[in-house]
């Protein structure tokens, strides 16, 4: 598959809502830098992560994942998004997450109270330079419920602010609260072949016609660092066979839990970018499914 071949479209397509996106789309985490999530490494080139967000559009790219919280030293994510795309294309969908804070030096800071939603949507706004947000996922930290928290989220899709709702890192005892409230199109919860704790929501997302879009799915263990140093077996025999790389086989496996499920990679690199969207195309066969989902067994 050539440059000019490759396409976020052939992975098919889902509704967030009203709003149809193509199910590869892209994670803006790590476009603030070059060592993984937010503040690791060194700051990235500006120019060139312009340069892949608009090559991701161009690729048909229309589903992005950013938040207010993704900055480096001197990079934000949302101010990236903005410079790069504005204005934006009329089926582009930008999805956003609050609850989690971060201070003006980088430092995790006590998660926002329900009362401070609005501040962090409002943030969301004005870095992105938006009227209004497509979609806005409440981030669970440690409550134990989000009934106060999504009450304050559905308050501002009714003023306008924002169009869809959907909830992060969260039980199906959190969703279903979140349900009883306000109509939640998509779950963000920690999945891949290696983090297998939520296999029971992805099959509820299915049957509810929810999507879930799993985060780290490429990272595995790896998680805000990046991706993981050691491949097992399975995954290094399915990628040969296809003459993928293992990140590839990873969105693959991910894309094949179902039709709702939806990949968010994120990358600064242009050809990580390509490499990240021809995965999309790949299609694995009912024994491969089975033999990545094995339990996993590293190579030396």
């Amino acid at each position: 598959m050539t440059h000019d071949t490759v396409s976020a479209a052939d992975a098919g397509t889902w509704l967030l809502g009203d709003l149809k996106v193509n199910r590869i789309g892209f994670g803006a985490m790590r476009l603030t830098g070059d060592g993984g999530a937010f503040h690791l490494g060194t700051p990235s080139d500006r120019s060139r992560v312009i340069g892949v967000l608009r090559r991701a559009v161009e690729l048909g790219v229309n589903h992005i994942d950013t938040a207010a919280f993704y900055f480096s030293r001197l990079r934000s994510a949302n101010e990236l998004i903005n410079s790069a795309l504005a204005p934006y294309a009329d089926d582009l969908v930008i999805a956003t997450k609050v609850g989690p804070a971060r201070d003006a030096s980088g430092e995790w800071d006590t998660a926002a109270r329900p009362d401070e939603l609005r501040g962090q949507v409002e943030e969301n706004l004005r870095q992105l330079g938006r009227d209004h947000l497509d979609l806005v996922n409440l981030r669970r930290m440690r409550q134990e419920s989000i009934t106060e928290h999504f009450g304050a989220l559905a308050e501002l899709r009714d003023a306008g602010l924002v169009r869809h709702l959907g909830v992060s890192n969260v039980r199906p005892e959190h969703l279903a609260e979140a349900e009883a409230i306000a109509p939640v199109v998509c779950v963000q919860n920690r999945y891949g072949i290696d983090a297998r704790a939520h296999d029971a929501m992805v099959r509820h997302c299915a049957a509810q016609g929810i999507a879930f879009v799993p985060f780290y799915s490429i990272a595995g263990q790896g998680g805000e660092g990046g991706a993981v140093e050691v491949e097992s077996e399975q995954v290094l025999a399915v990628a040969e066979a296809h003459g993928a790389s293992p990140a590839q086989i990873r969105l693959a496996w991910t894309l094949h839990r179902g039709a709702h499920v939806l990949a968010i990679p994120g990358t600064g690199n242009p050809d990580h970018l390509i490499d990240n969207l021809a995965a999309g195309a790949l299609r694995l066969t009912d024994e491969e499914m089975t033999l990545l989902d094995l339990p996993s067994r590293p190579t030396d």
